[in-house]
């Protein structure tokens, strides 16, 4: 998991990626592939 301030590189890194809101915290999770997890926030 990588903690980054912007989350459009982590986004468009790979077309499964998918942006999710979880208590006030942005996530990008991955289910094909779970090497592409960040957060912000």
């Amino acid at each position: 998991m990588r903690v980054r301030n912007s989350l459009k590189s982590a986004k468009t890194r790979d077309k499964n990626c998918r942006i999710v809101r979880r208590k006030g915290r942005v996530y990008v999770i991955n289910k094909q592939n779970p090497r592409f997890k960040a957060r912000q926030g």
